[in-house]
């Protein structure tokens, strides 16, 4: 059933404009004899399409048009306009505000019929295209879902292989990562990139599958040269992700690159400072030593909660992007509860 507004103050022309559009069949003809009520009708209805006469006291058919066309998503909405045959500045006015065409007064039924028709079946086509449009979006939109959660389930398996071959547990890979995302959301980062780094953040360690065991699980402090190769991990775990398409991994490779530099410049692999250090591994650079404090390894005893933070404090400009301990610490009601719900189980990441 289409809806036509129809729009003039001579009741006589309304019924018969009534009547025409009636003939049509399938549609719904609604009278106003006000055009300003006729436009505060359209504020909360969509006509199919618009009849309006020019000649009408207050406002004309020309103002109307462009208060029309001035609302939100009223602007292909078919309009047609009556005027008189000899009117043809007041057209050439129509078609430059957004009319689309024109009736002859007196109306002839048969043009009548014959002009409704077309603009009725625009406005079928482009309802067609936008409900395809619309189909065609929520396709797109399920299967992007579904390669998101495709990535996002290797990523957690690639994340659990690096540790299956470490002391840290699984637990510690799902708490760092919502560390990240609350400090991130602190930071004033978007959704996404929220959400990009609650999914990226436990691909950090991922380069450790490349450092030998007798490193990777020594019980006491490492030397000099282990702590050397100790390093490396950070580099292969950018080579084993960096090149990908996908949006995640490719945050993956960066975390994994720059969780470990320094604020002050001594971090490595590359040694670079301050905001050169991309805002993700700045932030869990802060996320994942915070975590590893406060959790048990078989070589050292977890930390309390308070000298952790202390150890954040004291590190803010010389480890730690002091922006990011602020962050941190305005989300510690969260940190707390992600602290308690993620104890060393495996628990996929919301």
């Amino acid at each position: 059933m289409h809806s036509v507004l129809i729009i003039d103050d001579s009741e006589i022309n309304l019924t018969l404009i009534k009547a025409l559009v009636q003939k049509l069949g399938g549609c719904d003809p609604v009278l106003f004899a006000d055009p300003l009520r006729a436009l505060e009708w359209c504020k909360d209805n969509v006509p199919d399409l618009v009849i309006v006469d020019y000649m009408m006291p207050v406002m004309d058919g020309l103002q109307f048009i462009t208060a029309f066309r001035a609302l939100h998503g009223r602007n292909e909405i078919p309009l047609l306009m009556v005027t008189a045959s000899d009117q043809k500045d007041v057209r050439y006015d129509a078609l430059i505000g957004g009319a689309n065409d024109f009736l002859n007064k007196p109306i002839d039924r048969a043009e009548f019929s014959a002009r409704t028709r077309n603009m009725l079946s625009l406005r079928t086509a482009q309802k067609h295209l936008a409900n395809r449009a619309v189909h065609l979006e929520a396709e797109v939109a399920a299967r992007t879902a579904d390669i998101r959660d495709r990535e996002k389930e290797l990523i957690f398996r690639i994340s659990r292989a690096a540790e299956f071959r470490d002391p840290e547990t699984g637990a510690h890979i799902q708490r760092m990562a919502h560390y990240s995302q609350i400090i991130a959301r602190n930071l004033g980062l978007d959704e996404r990139q929220q959400r990009l780094i609650l999914e990226a953040a436990p691909m950090h360690d991922v380069g450790k599958i490349g450092i030998p065991d007798g490193i990777l699980l020594k019980a006491g402090k490492l030397t000099t040269d282990e702590f050397e190769i100790m390093k490396k991990h950070a580099r292969l775990g950018y080579e084993l992700l960096a090149g990908s398409r996908s949006e995640i991994i490719s945050a993956g490779a960066e975390i994994a690159l720059t969780h470990h530099e320094k604020y002050d410049g001594t971090g490595y692999p590359n040694q670079v400072a301050g905001s050169a250090i991309p805002i993700f591994g700045r932030i869990v650079s802060v996320a994942d030593v915070f975590d590893a404090l406060t959790s048990e390894r078989p070589y050292k005893k977890a930390w309390s909660l308070e000298d952790a933070v202390a150890f954040l404090e004291d590190g803010r400009g010389k480890r730690f992007d002091p922006l990011c301990v602020d962050a941190f610490l305005a989300g510690w009601d969260e940190v707390v509860e992600k602290r308690q719900r993620f104890q060393d189980v495996v628990v996929p990441l919301l």
